[in-house]
């Protein structure tokens, strides 16, 4: 039985990496990821500059940097480094989680890192999210067992330096490792004086570390607060927050009443088995004193992680309420995902009724097959490289570029870097440091006088949403008509206008 297990545990894995790697290898990318690319393509100074003018750390865009300078620009192998947290994430369930917590538990962790449908659409996008899923878990995993295991310096070791890693990659990660050092602190205080030296080192060590982005992380704020894109409209709002982890590219509205059943079953299952003083479900099953507490020890776990998980949405909430701007984004909380993964393996490990779990995990997985599904289809599509295979085919090396809505056109600027290109930027965004990610082949400009005494050809790159062209362009007898084509991408619905004119 236990070699089952095993087999069973490892299977899981290799299935499972197999499956969220089969919508990586392909070359579309939208406008996130182009400036993941973009700022990869800077030296370490101007991506610690750019970046300090964006809404995220930079130590994602540091290990981007570094594939940059032994592969070149590779969206591929881009794409492929997002996989490989998500693909540790399976291994860590057999390696540590199973090692922790038991080896149910092990298993529905790797299962559910592995095949919960959010995972096969965000490990394959060139994002810092599963990169910092990934050292939170890390960092929890070094601080339990700094809690309940004796003292080992490699312990206090990788758990300040995944913490502070966490920290440098995204700020729910910088809340989760906030939370995490203050609990132990407290810990400590309360009954482990002995580590107080060893971890005051380990703190003072990362606060030393992390001053120097403190600066960024001010001016971040400060450009956070004078307005951002995220909104928040109710009740998709909620439908994204309560379903990220399980709807993936699908319908969020409709997926949103599996997890709101998960959870009211996971809260009717806790009320009972708390009254019933932790008993098997199944009364055929022996429960000893020792397997007794290690439930309620495991169980103390999986409410920590769980007190956490919400902790920092509140957290996110205040922050969102102090700056008037929503940053309690359901995309973000992919960084915690790992505490909700987590909570769920012990409860459904402990669960004595295999019938539920089965139909739990079963439900998990045809959503994720049918999210998978869709999710090829969209990023393997041939229609996605047509505007960019027409512009290559038709581009001379003098024409320039002109651009309202850098959200769809950004590509443009990856995949045409010796051709000169103007971000006309009409609405006045606040982005013209975060934007030398797109140097030095674009500029932003707020008037169209860089054409008063410009003779050639013009690309106008138009959205769905917004004409150029025909706002300022078509009824100008400078500029001729030579060419119109519309493009349509299923990668992220986005709708390209390409006009080609000719100032004389």
């Amino acid at each position: 039985m236990k070699s089952n297990l095993k087999n069973i545990h490892i299977a899981i894995i290799i299935i499972g990496s197999i499956f969220i790697l089969l919508g990586a290898f392909h070359s579309n990318i939208w406008f996130d990821e182009t400036y993941s690319v973009a700022l990869a393509n800077h030296n370490l100074k101007e991506i610690w500059t750019i970046g300090g003018n964006d809404v995220h750390p930079i130590l994602y865009y540091i290990f981007l940097k570094i594939l940059n300078v032994i592969f070149g620009q590779n969206i591929i192998i881009y794409r492929l480094f997002s996989a490989i947290p998500v693909i540790l994430m399976g291994i860590i369930g057999y390696t540590h989680i199973r090692k922790d917590f038991g080896k149910k538990t092990g298993i529905i962790f790797s299962f559910l890192s592995l095949f919960l449908p959010m995972m096969s659409t965000y490990a394959v996008e060139i994002r810092m999210y599963t990169l910092s899923m990934l050292l939170t878990n890390l960092t929890g995993i070094y601080a339990y067992r700094i809690v309940v295991k004796e003292y080992k310096l490699k312990n206090w070791i990788l758990f300040g330096l995944f913490s502070l890693m966490t920290a440098y990659t995204h700020y729910y990660g910088l809340m989760f490792a906030g939370i995490v050092n203050l609990m132990l602190f407290i810990w400590i205080l309360k009954l482990k004086r002995k580590y107080f030296k060893i971890f005051l080192i380990i703190a003072i060590i990362q606060i030393l570390l992390y001053l120097p982005w403190l600066i960024n992380f001010i001016t971040q704020l400060k450009n956070v607060s004078k307005g951002f894109w995220i909104g928040f409209a109710f009740p998709d709002t909620l439908y994204e927050l309560l379903s990220v982890q399980y709807a993936g590219i699908l319908n969020k509205k409709y997926i949103v009443i599996f997890p709101i059943i998960l959870y009211i079953y996971f809260i009717i299952k806790y009320f009972i088995n708390k009254k019933n003083k932790f008993l098997p479900l199944n009364k055929k099953d022996k429960m000893t004193f020792e397997n007794l507490e290690e439930q309620k020890d495991n169980m103390k776990w999986a409410k920590i992680a769980l007190i956490i998980y919400i902790l920092i949405m509140v957290m996110a909430l205040v922050v969102s309420l102090c700056l008037h701007t929503l940053i309690l984004y359901y995309r973000y909380l992919i960084v915690i995902t790992g505490l909700l993964i987590f909570f769920i393996s012990l409860f459904m490990a402990k669960n004595k009724n295999k019938f539920i779990n089965i139909i739990i995990c079963g439900i998990i997985l045809i959503i994720s097959i049918i999210n998978n599904y869709a999710l090829i289809k969209k990023n393997y599509d041939l229609d996605n490289i047509k505007p960019i295979e027409f512009l290559q085919s038709n581009i001379k090396n003098e024409d320039i570029i002109i651009y309202t809505n850098v959200i769809n056109s950004s590509e443009f600027a990856i995949f045409f870097p010796n051709n000169t290109q103007y971000f006309y930027n009409i609405e006045n965004w606040n982005v013209e440091e975060a934007y030398k990610a797109f140097k030095p082949q674009m500029n932003i400009i707020y008037d169209l006088q860089i054409l008063d005494n410009y003779k050639g050809r013009i690309w106008i790159i138009d959205s769905k949403d917004f004409s150029m062209y025909s706002k300022y362009f078509k009824d100008n007898k400078n500029f001729e008509l030579i060419n119109n084509n519309i493009f349509y991408s299923k990668y992220q619905d986005y709708t390209y206008n390409l006009v080609l004119l000719e100032k004389n």
